[in-house]
């Protein structure tokens, strides 16, 4: 697709997504007794992170007794994470689902998440998310009107690719991979030699398509749902990171609702979270078989090999507040 038609279409999505979003009003509409939420995200309905948020959306409405719902508008109908991101942060829209590499973007403390083999597998990963740490991380983007409710699991992210299998972190050198716009995932790419090419998720497809990139980096429910397996017939399940999705509220809403109905909201968050986890158990075993039926190469390389060449991006965290985050998630069993 040729890039002026790429950029065009582009700033078309995003004018149809503000007229959408003033047709709707506000984050939070009042009708009567009862207080309407609107939460947009980028992900399919068939996405386990999706599943997850329904169900925050019928445990809300069930401890609510109807005083609380949600609107729910999937599939990057109001705009890209960042986009959504900055319409919390007016107050136009209640909540979101984000991944921590792209909040990162806005609150640098949840860089940390995302630094290659920092956690050692997902027990240790939901360990340090569920415990002081992820606690202290959660409340840290309130001063920027963007308050972590949860985190859901968004399992480990690894290489697939077009052209080659990649077997050892030398097979990295020379090729073109997307990556979030987060500078963790970018300095691990250079760091294994490869070329990291940030880019729009949706824009993806077609640059895998025409060869813009030689492959990504993602979890295998999202590899499914993207389709991206239909031109990437490798994949290595080298788990380089375990970068959560985080629940998030705008303070500006928040600050507009009762003590009872922030319990409400907090506690359907939880409830949400474990019945999430479950959601991405299943997906993954599903993800695999469905990538295996598709003729889809899968490879279980020696992850030391590929930590090795990364460590550079952990020594690169040399600030003291940094530093002590690392420390303290090493140190969790």
């Amino acid at each position: 697709m040729p890039l002026i038609i790429l950029i065009f279409k582009e700033h078309f999505m995003k004018i149809v997504s503000y007229l959408l979003i003033a047709l709707l009003g506000f984050s939070c509409t009042q009708i009567s007794d009862k207080k309407v939420l609107t939460l947009a995200h980028g992900l399919p309905i068939s996405h386990p992170v999706h599943k997850g948020i329904v169900v925050f959306q019928k445990e809300l409405e069930k401890l609510s007794e109807g005083k609380l719902k949600i609107n729910i508008y999937a599939d990057g109908q109001l705009g890209d994470e960042r986009e959504v991101l900055e319409l919390l942060q007016i107050g136009s829209v209640a909540m979101t689902k984000v991944s921590a590499a792209t909040i990162a973007n806005f609150v640098p403390e949840y860089s940390v998440l995302g630094i290659p083999y920092v956690f050692r597998d997902k027990e240790h990963c939901f360990n340090v998310l569920e415990g002081d740490v992820g606690n202290e991380l959660l409340e840290k983007g309130a001063e920027r009107w963007l308050k972590g409710l949860c985190f859901y699991d968004a399992g480990s992210r690894s290489f697939y690719t077009s052209k080659k299998q990649i077997k050892t972190a030398k097979d990295v050198d020379g090729l073109k991979i997307r990556v979030m716009n987060d500078p963790t995932a970018i300095k691990m790419v250079s760091a294994l030699g490869g070329s990291p090419t940030p880019m729009s998720y949706g824009e993806l497809y077609t640059a895998l398509q025409q060869g813009v990139v030689d492959g990504a980096e993602n979890n295998a429910p999202s590899f499914v749902t993207s389709r991206h397996f239909e031109i990437c017939k490798y994949y290595t399940l080298d788990g380089h990171t375990f970068v959560p999705d985080i629940l998030m509220i705008s303070t500006k809403f928040l600050e507009k609702l009762s003590e009872q109905e922030k319990e409400w909201v907090y506690k359907a968050a939880k409830i949400s979270a474990q019945a999430q986890k479950k959601f991405w158990e299943d997906s993954v075993i599903e993800s695999l078989e469905i990538l295996k039926n598709a003729g889809v190469e899968i490879y279980s390389p020696n992850k030391e090999d590929f930590a090795k060449k990364t460590a550079t991006v952990l020594s690169s965290f040399s600030s003291p507040v940094m530093k002590d985050y690392i420390q303290r998630i090493q140190n969790t069993k």
